[in-house]
């Protein structure tokens, strides 16, 4: 199976917790929600949301379109955010109000980073754990990491998780890692994906085309 790729260790990573990019302070009929913020993904793709400084309400996470939370009440299912709503919000708003009702609690920032996932010390496994075990998802498998190394990513904790859900890859070519989907890597039509890689630009387009032969 091509995860060859794959054999040096990967460094630990852990939430971003002091850049969370959300801070929403609102009101739920007569209960007043806390301020809230959603904090950078671990390993897994879970973000956490965050009140106060250190107490997190639950992980949110994104499994085929659907927006899934992890409480201390246990996992639940919100189903797909309504149309132009980002994921994260309303799994953020959600966990605030559940929160701010009383029906769920908090667990501090250091246990969460203390039962984070950590990268394996060699190969990934083919497959998300998610993912069924069948002939098709075997060979959508195969093709993806056959594309990840061509375009230099790496995958750090699990396997192929679909080409539509969040998959934890680093970039070969700068320090960045972070959520990616499959689908965009892939390119469409026959040609290459977008040479910015990701956010703040990898190593300027002209350096990526240089090195990668699909934009040759």
């Amino acid at each position: 199976m091509a995860t060859h790729l794959l054999e040096r260790p990967a460094p630990v990573t852990i939430p971003d917790t002091e850049a969370g990019r959300l801070i929403v302070p609102v009101t739920g009929g007569t209960t007043t929600v806390p301020t809230y913020r959603v904090g950078a993904p671990d390993l897994q793709c879970r973000y956490p949301v965050i009140v106060g400084d250190d107490q997190v309400i639950g992980r949110a996470y994104r499994w085929h379109r659907d927006w899934i939370v992890l409480t201390t009440e246990g996992e639940r299912n919100l189903r797909r955010p309504p149309k132009g709503t980002p994921g994260t919000d309303m799994a953020a708003a959600h966990l605030a109000q559940e929160y701010a009702a009383g029906r769920i609690g908090a667990v501090l920032l250091d246990q969460v980073l203390a039962e984070a996932p950590t990268p394996p010390c060699g190969p990934v496994p083919l497959l998300h754990p998610r993912m069924p075990v069948t002939d098709r998802n075997i060979e959508s498998a195969q093709t993806a990491f056959v594309g990840l190394a061509a375009h230099h990513w790496r995958a750090v904790l699990t396997g192929f998780p679909g080409s539509d859900n969040h998959w934890f890859l680093s970039c070969e070519l700068c320090p960045w890692e972070g959520p990616k989907f499959w689908s965009h890597l892939r390119g469409r039509n026959g040609e290459p994906p977008s040479a910015r890689r990701h956010k703040g630009g990898c190593i300027g387009e002209d350096n990526v085309r240089r090195l990668i032969s699909a934009y040759q």
